[in-house]
């Protein structure tokens, strides 16, 4: 089966068969479904998660009385991952997962509800929170991109920024109007004060000690590494180096990208932990004392702690051929970038705290004008 999904989506002549006939049987499909105004339908990373801000709107309309009476859905790729506390779990691309996508009044997503297949009610109200600002080129700006999903454009799109709004209505071809700066649902928790007592309970949770700084790093998806291959990333780590450089003051929670499906090169243990599978990235970020990242949007998003940021960026020169940036990370990021691991360990043994506190603040100051109380947009939608 996952060789089916990745010869769909790299191969544009599979595609478009596989895409034309199920759109045809949708749409036919679609004649005979009343859409229900009282249904919503979740999904996050396309079906991989529980999580980000898809998650936040969940919670928020859960526990809000108005919506007592909706029938919440999530659609995931594994159903047996996850539990609901509310709602009905569906299996991505079963019968009646397209069957509630078309019923529904609400798609809430944070990438794509559609499959890759053009099959939106026009009554159905499509909001996509996306997951993050965005550093890296996405969408219709990609140089790598191979081929269009023919898919719905959304009928909303949160923002948290003017450079947001720029970026998103460029990428997505979507006017302005339709891009709304509420701030990231997902963000409306770390924007909040953060107690010493919620830190110990998330290393608690972790099994982590609680006398030990957090590092957190978080490289993103390399997908020109990965044609024709496991979705995987090596990063050019020696990581006793690491351990026996930070072991004393730190521990190291290593997350992948969603899209990646394996790490090479990496041993982890009490010092190095796997953090990929960890259901919450927000206790992440809260645990956090620095991050390290590259071309990730969980820069924006870490930046308002407003604690150091590092980019280890060890493949600046081909990401930037192969795929690029929006902005010139060397001069924006708050600490530029490092392309070796020694420049970046000398960095964080040497980190005058304070002071990467100050370039933070001012690389949030100019990123994200909006920020906390987001997921109170959604009671402005759905009525």
């Amino acid at each position: 089966m996952n060789k089916f999904k990745k010869l769909i989506k790299t191969n544009k002549i599979c595609y478009t068969i596989y895409s034309s006939l199920l759109r045809a049987i949708l749409n036919f499909w679609k004649l005979f479904i009343k859409v229900d105004e009282k249904i919503v339908l979740f999904n996050c990373f396309g079906g991989k998660k529980f999580d980000d801000s898809p998650r936040v709107i969940y919670n928020y309309i859960i526990s809000n009385e108005k919506y007592k009476n909706y029938k919440l859905y999530w659609a995931f790729d594994d159903i047996n991952k996850y539990e609901l506390p509310k709602g009905e779990k569906l299996k991505n691309n079963s019968i009646k997962y397209f069957y509630i996508a078309l019923k529904a009044k609400y798609w809430i997503t944070n990438s794509s509800v559609e499959r890759g297949i053009k099959f939106k009610n026009k009554k159905t109200i499509y909001i996509n929170t996306w997951h993050g600002s965005t550093i890296k080129y996405i969408e219709k700006d990609q140089k790598d991109k191979k081929f269009e999903f023919n898919v719905s454009k959304p009928d909303i799109l949160l923002a948290q920024s003017n450079y947001d709004v720029g970026i998103f209505s460029q990428a997505f071809e979507l006017p302005k109007e339709k891009i709304v700066m509420s701030g990231l649902p997902r963000n409306d928790e770390i924007a909040k004060q953060i107690t010493i007592q919620e830190k110990e309970k998330i290393k608690q949770k972790l099994n982590i000690p609680i006398d030990k700084k957090v590092i957190l790093y978080v490289p993103t998806y390399r997908e020109f590494d990965n044609e024709k291959k496991e979705n995987y990333i090596k990063p050019p780590i020696d990581i006793n180096k690491w351990e026996k450089t930070l072991k004393n003051d730190y521990v190291l929670l290593f997350r992948i990208h969603y899209e990646t499906e394996k790490i090479l090169g990496l041993s982890f243990n009490n010092f190095l932990v796997n953090v990929s599978e960890y259901e919450t990235i927000n206790d992440l970020l809260k645990i956090a004392d620095i991050l390290i990242s590259d071309y990730s949007s969980i820069i924006f998003d870490y930046s308002i702690l407003e604690r150091p940021i590092f980019s280890f960026a060890y493949d600046y020169e081909k990401y930037m051929e192969l795929r690029g940036c929006y902005i010139d990370i060397t001069k924006e990021l708050p600490n530029g970038i490092c392309k070796t691991e020694d420049e970046l360990l000398e960095r964080v043994i040497n980190c005058d705290y304070e002071e990467e506190v100050i370039k933070t603040r001012r690389f949030k100051q100019k990123y994200i004008e909006k920020c906390g109380n987001s997921s109170n947009y959604i009671d402005s939608i759905i009525k």
